[in-house]
């Protein structure tokens, strides 16, 4: 569905983005992150044919960026950080008309704005004015501007900054429900909204692509170990001492979290938990948990835009 080969951007002397190549299938939801001036919104304004690269292309639909261009937005729907509203216009009058701008006439475009309301959780308010509804809403009227021609493609820019914690798991909830109608590529610094939304990640750094993969296989390529957590109601006075005694564990740590309760590091993609709990059983230490450890996203970023190391 998105093909990205060597695009790169210069502003001027200024890397804006340096030959990062990618691709994205149909119906993919795309986690798209990286740190204040990675390079994100560039290659978005790049992928919607709002600038040029300086060199390199990228593909939508089958359509060239730079050959194609207007082939590439009418398959593309665009959600800035700011959406491009009209307060002074009411939202079905606002729908209506993005609706003509894309080409839509007559019984399609009634059909389409139709769609949009219902999808976009707006019929209570489409004769409202925008500039009387609230954030929330007001995001859902951008999203259903960028959804009206029913594009192949979304590009959606923080579409949860600044929304209250109903108004963020609404919006989630409806890009989750866009999976496998559309590709949808989401720019965000909420790095749980692409866990619970996306199914890969593209992470970019210095306008670099530094990993592109699901969570899970980016997060296997980085642990050093794998981690268990243990909590024991009877461990030993010198439990550090006694649990490394196990066969397959590397390192024992107490945490401070609560009284009783371990991290046990061991091999990378090893899991001894069953002997683990057998051992502990059999000793008499009290078992009362045992979960494996995975890294989260956080992690993963701050591993990866700290270290510099590509995946």
């Amino acid at each position: 569905m998105i093909e990205v080969r060597g695009l790169t951007k210069f502003y001027r002397t200024i890397m804006g983005v340096d030959n990062i190549s990618f691709s994205i299938g149909k119906g993919d939801i795309v986690g798209f992150l990286g740190p204040n001036g990675a390079g994100k919104t560039t290659t978005m304004r790049m992928l919607t044919c709002f600038i040029p690269p300086t060199s390199g292309t990228a593909t939508i639909a089958g359509f060239d960026i730079l050959k194609d261009p207007m082939e590439v937005k009418k398959r593309i729907g665009y959600l800035p950080e700011t959406p491009p509203l009209y307060r002074d216009m009411t939202v079905e009058s606002y729908l209506r008309y993005t609706g003509s701008l894309r080409g839509l006439t007559n019984k399609k475009l009634g059909e389409s704005i139709e769609y949009v309301v219902s999808k976009c959780g707006l019929k209570d308010v489409r004769r409202r004015l925008i500039g009387n509804l609230s954030k929330g809403f007001r995001q859902r009227v951008g999203l259903a501007q960028a959804l009206v021609h029913d594009p192949e493609v979304l590009i959606l820019d923080e579409p949860t900054v600044g929304l209250d914690p109903k108004q963020i798991t609404d919006i989630r909830l409806l890009i989750k429900e866009l999976a496998g109608e559309r590709t949808v590529i989401l720019s965000t610094h909420i790095l749980p909204e692409v866990t619970m939304t996306c199914n890969k990640v593209i992470i970019i750094n210095k306008g670099k692509i530094i990993a592109t993969d699901s969570y899970e296989d980016i997060s296997k390529h980085l642990r050093k170990s794998e981690k268990i957590e243990l909590l024991l109601s009877s461990p030993p006075h010198d439990a550090e001492k006694e649990l490394g005694k196990i066969e397959g564990v590397v390192l024992v740590s107490r945490l401070t979290s609560e009284e009783g309760r371990f991290l046990i590091e061991v091999a990378p993609e090893s899991d001894i938990r069953e002997n683990l709990a057998i051992a502990c059983v059999n000793k008499g230490y009290g078992l009362k948990e045992i979960k494996k450890v995975s890294l989260s996203l956080e992690d993963v970023f701050l591993g990866l835009v700290t270290d510099e190391k590509e995946i």
